[in-house]
């Protein structure tokens, strides 16, 4: 009989308890059992012989959930790439919207295009923040490139005739995973067919680099071509930031040949050569500052569609007269650092570009290589490993299941575009979820 005041004691549980049955149990509960401590080493131990925790990063790039892709009916190729890129990235299916007309023209006038335009806007679900194209001309609508024309509507301010700079995009440089509801804006991109094996060679190549942190290099190339070479003069500030990160390389010289782990490659030149000596990783992005190299089926220069063949999964180029102003180009170090922290493809190479009018953008739009993590063990502690979080301060909290409750635990801070290792506090528990730190995490413990 308990002795007046006292609880009743919970039993212990019998020596032939099979750890497992232990990871019902939560730390909560636990902490309520006289044997608390116990229930609480015996629940890290249970967790820790069985699996590894559960993390649930903060949502930070877009989904299929976010895109919506658009399809030429008139084209069979468009169509079947659509259906294939909705079925293979799961889009909710009523995020295909189909749009007419004639194909085979590089460039679609304005007055064509308006009311295009009108009706992917009255279909497209309020969640869609960011578009799919699935064709390869027309590449243009007037002055402006198509992908920028279905981002933000056909709009002249976006153009420059001579050598001009043009409006601005406000998605610039932006850590937002909701550009439209943050600015007004569907950033845009081209999935190009020119056969419908090379889209789904493209579509396959950004699938299965999807969470890999690959290993590889990217190469600044500085080339002896002097107006096409004005990226350049960023490189040194890319290399000190970004270096850490990954591997960069800066060659002087007018192209690269040869090499095994191409991750980035970004030249000035009018054409390039020696591409198919290269290899490229999944998930691999190229481009060459020129005049016309978004002309993607009858330039005088290079086509972009070039990177696409020997292997990269995205690219950008000029479809009008740009000159070399940089504005117009992707900025490399923006490019990577988005990319390297866990943008898809769309997004980091369109956060990279500040005047984006004239210049389409092409490739596997949710290629997100530098996404998800790991949790590895590490003596009697599991350490979680991952790129994908923007720099900043986040909140850790953690729970004895899936369904909670969450605690916070701890506050840390990602300090740059380098891979976090952070050490999970003890004891072990079944799951974790990271949070933006917008509290400010008092009176919790932190590390560096």
């Amino acid at each position: 009989m308990a002795s007046r005041g006292a609880l009743p004691r919970a039993p212990l549980p019998r020596r032939d308890t099979a750890l497992g049955s232990l990871t019902g149990l939560t730390a909560g509960a636990c902490a309520r059992l006289w044997w608390g401590a116990l229930c609480g080493l015996l629940l890290s131990v249970a967790v820790s012989s069985r699996a590894a925790p559960v993390v649930v990063l903060p949502k930070q790039a877009l989904g299929p959930e976010d895109v919506a892709i658009i399809v030429n009916r008139e084209d069979p190729v468009s169509v079947a790439v659509g259906r294939y890129y909705s079925r293979v990235r799961a889009l909710p299916a009523d995020h295909l919207i189909e749009v007419s007309f004639r194909p085979g023209a590089s460039k679609m006038p304005a007055s064509e295009f308006a009311p295009i335009y009108a009706r992917v806007r009255a279909e497209t679900p309020d969640a869609v923040q960011a578009y799919v194209l699935t064709w390869t001309q027309p590449y243009r609508v007037d002055c402006m490139s198509i992908t920028t024309a279905f981002a933000v509507g056909f709009d002249r301010d976006y153009c420059a005739s001579g050598c001009r700079p043009a409006k601005p995009s406000p998605y610039f440089a932006s850590n937002s995973h909701r550009p439209f509801a943050d600015y007004g804006i569907r950033p845009t991109m081209m999935i190009p067919g020119p056969t419908l094996d090379a889209a789904r060679a493209l579509i396959e190549r950004g699938r299965s680099a999807d969470d890999t942190r690959p290993t590889g290099t990217a190469y600044l190339v500085s080339t002896s071509d002097e107006a096409r070479n004005v990226r350049a003069q960023g490189y040194a500030e890319t290399m000190r930031e970004l270096g850490g990160a990954l591997r960069i390389e800066s060659p002087s010289a007018d192209f690269i040949q040869d090499r095994s782990d191409v991750l980035f490659y970004f030249t000035g030149l009018r054409e390039v050569p020696r591409l198919a000596t290269n290899a490229f990783r999944p998930g691999a992005i190229a481009d060459h500052l020129t005049s016309t190299g978004g002309q993607l089926t009858d330039s005088r220069q290079m086509s972009i569609l070039r990177w696409l063949a020997a292997g990269a999964t995205g690219s950008y180029g000029a479809v009008t007269e740009p000159c070399n102003f940089p504005a117009k180009f992707p900025d490399v170090r923006t490019l990577i650092r988005a990319y390297v922290t866990g943008s898809t493809l769309l997004e980091a190479y369109w956060q990279s570009v500040l005047m984006p009018g004239q210049g389409v953008f092409v490739g596997e739009p949710l290629a997100r290589p530098f996404g998800g993590y790991d949790v590895s063990k590490r003596g009697s502690n599991w350490t979680l490993s991952t790129y994908a979080l923007k720099p900043g301060a986040y909140l850790l909290e953690g729970a004895g299941s899936p369904l909670g409750p969450y605690k916070p635990l701890m506050t840390f801070v990602k300090p740059s575009a380098q891979r976090l290792e952070l050490p999970l506090p003890l004891p072990v528990l079944h799951s974790y979820r990271i949070l933006a730190d917008v509290a400010g995490g008092e009176g919790l413990d932190s590390t560096p």
